[in-house]
């Protein structure tokens, strides 16, 4: 049985303006170049509490997931030509976004909470190293077209299908920077293109996200009022910046999605450190009352340690 949907702080009108904006970058940013996910879950971790976190991640899927959807049927014509590496990778995709979601879903938040500094520091990392991997596995420019090599053996394939496990399960977890480590595995496995090599990697996408969603809605852990919203705001953000944000230099709009990032893994990481040493001062002072007695005790037989105990206070 799901658990019961915590208690959530009503968020003021305020806390809905910031949120949409913040899917409306998202949306905007996902169109232009992916990371969507480091504006959309910290502002709903912050709006909802560290005590909904998951609530927070499952709200940020639903909320992005139809962008990711459409932009899967905006590739069809390229789809076609690769429909061999889908078989493949459809699969593996769709058991690993269950396992990753099941994961968060199943364990106790607490869990989940620890890791969130950890998940927006390694994607903000993936994300500012994505230049140097697309130049290692990017060759011919966009329009160019050249047969894509088949893998040459069964360990080839396996090892392909089970880095695409890993990535899916990653990708139910949390989800920001799925799609730089596929374009990254794509590039392994020898594709060029790269107007396919992101159509696969929209629909693999969109695969993980769908069973993401499915079970973040089934076990209770969406905040609907928010997550239409942000949904709304998202698809325009998309629209708008899929329109118009070819005047703007793709490097500044990644360099602010990774500077946010690391700006919010160091916030959180902060976080947890004062949270940390707060439980320290408590068994401090217990073990002080709880010496007490035992103190008073060898006091009576001592009497120049009641001095001492007067001189050091």
């Amino acid at each position: 049985m799901p658990d019961a949907t915590p208690l959530l702080p009503e968020p003021a009108l305020l806390d809905y303006a910031w949120l949409c904006v913040t899917a409306a970058l998202a949306g905007g940013v996902n169109a232009l170049a992916g990371g969507g996910t480091l504006l959309t879950f910290p502002a709903l971790f912050a709006a909802l509490g560290p005590a909904n976190a998951v609530m927070a991640n499952g709200t940020s899927t639903v909320a992005l997931a139809p962008a990711s959807f459409s932009s899967a049927w905006a590739y069809r014509n390229e789809l076609a030509k690769e429909a061999r590496w889908l078989k493949l990778l459809i699969l593996p995709s769709l058991i690993g976004g269950v396992i990753g979601t099941l994961l968060v879903t199943r364990l106790p938040d607490h869990y989940f909470k620890t890791l969130v500094p950890w998940l927006i520091l390694l994607a903000s990392i993936l994300f500012a190293l994505q230049p140097l991997l697309a130049k290692k596995k990017v060759n011919l420019a966009p329009d160019e077209i050249e047969p894509q090599p088949k893998p040459e053996s069964f360990l080839q394939l396996a090892a392909i299908v089970f880095f695409q496990l890993l990535i899916a399960i990653y990708g139910g977890y949390f989800g920001a920077g799925i799609g730089i480590l596929m374009l990254t595995g794509l590039g392994m496995m020898g594709l060029k293109n790269m107007h396919e090599m992101n159509a696969i990697k929209t629909v693999l996408a969109g695969c993980i996200n769908g069973t993401s969603v499915v079970i973040f809605v089934s076990e209770g852990k969406v905040n609907w009022p928010i997550a239409l919203i942000m949904m709304v705001a998202a698809i325009l953000g998309g629209y708008f910046a899929a329109s118009y944000g070819r005047r703007l230099k793709p490097i500044y709009i990644r360099w602010f999605v990774i500077t946010m990032g690391f700006v919010l893994s160091a916030y959180f990481f902060y976080g947890q450190w004062q949270k940390a040493k707060e439980p320290a001062e408590v068994p401090a002072k217990q073990e002080a009352r709880s010496d007490a007695p035992v103190r008073a005790s060898a006091c009576l037989e001592k009497p120049w340690l009641l001095l001492h105990d007067r001189a050091t206070t």
